[in-house]
């Protein structure tokens, strides 16, 4: 086995690692690791690790429903609108996104590029949001914005769609800072929005062709389970208040490893 195959499975492990203590940041490090260290694609990687996160966040669900921490109400409020939109994002709108966007002299803006690029962006927003201090909220059924979160549940699915990732960057900040549940509330309902969310989103790429390498996929998806059972035992010992800063700074850092890489790249 190459080395790069034994590095990139060895972070395949890292990526459910971080799912499963942070609720999200899976396929933040999945689809760099597709791309980088495998060679894949930008948009087969997005679809790889749309199955990869969801069957990992799977394992998770099911053993967070179990210790009762699943805010059952919120994610079905949450989920429905994302996963309508991430559904048609990779069904309809990503195969008709032009192979080249733009050219700026020599430069051309290409469809991989802008998808990577685009996805740093919208993690250096959400990691300000997390590492922000904030006044702690809790959250009541009456207090529910629920066009907000409906609004939330949308945009989250297109950014999900459109870089193939299961969304918990996104969802674990909307879910502490829109709604006001605990950090290991947020993590436990992401877990379960990332995985309906995600594997119907796969579901949209197979049905648009891509051509999967189910023995390669599998084999990675059983080392991020790994790291997720490891992960969820991790977080049950880490205080919330520094998961969300952890969080924060995480994605922080995973921003600007793309764009630096991207930067280069070109």
């Amino acid at each position: 086995m190459e080395i790069h195959v034994i590095i990139g499975y060895v972070l395949a492990t890292v990526m459910g690692l971080t799912l499963g203590i942070f609720g999200g940041g899976g396929s933040i490090l999945s689809v760099p690791i597709l791309v980088y260290v495998f060679g894949i694609s930008p948009i087969l990687s997005t679809a790889y690790s749309l199955f990869v996160v969801g069957i990992a966040a799977l394992v998770g669900a099911i053993k967070k429903h179990f210790e009762k921490e699943i805010a059952y109400k919120i994610g079905v409020l949450f989920a429905i609108p994302s996963i309508l939109t991430v559904y048609i994002t990779r069904r309809f709108i990503i195969p008709f996104i032009p192979e080249n966007l733009f050219n700026i002299g020599s430069f051309t803006l290409t469809k991989d590029i802008g998808i990577m690029i685009f996805f740093a962006i919208v993690m250096l927003i959400a990691a300000r949001a997390m590492i922000k201090e904030r006044k702690n909220t809790s959250h009541k059924d009456k207090d529910l914005n629920i066009p907000l979160l409906i609004g939330e549940g949308v945009f989250v699915g297109l950014i999900t769609g459109l870089v193939g990732a299961g969304g918990g960057f996104l969802i674990v900040p909307a879910l502490v800072l829109l709604v006001g549940l605990s950090m290991k509330e947020a993590v436990a309902t992401s877990l379960v929005i990332i995985t309906l969310k995600s594997l119907i989103g796969f579901l949209g790429d197979m049905g648009s062709g891509q051509n999967i390498d189910w023995n390669f996929l599998l084999i990675f998806t059983g080392f991020a389970i790994l790291g997720m059972v490891f992960g969820l035992a991790i977080s049950k010992k880490v205080n919330s208040k520094k998961l969300k800063k952890a969080f924060g700074y995480f994605i922080l850092g995973m921003a600007v490893f793309i764009i630096i890489i991207e930067i280069f790249n070109t």
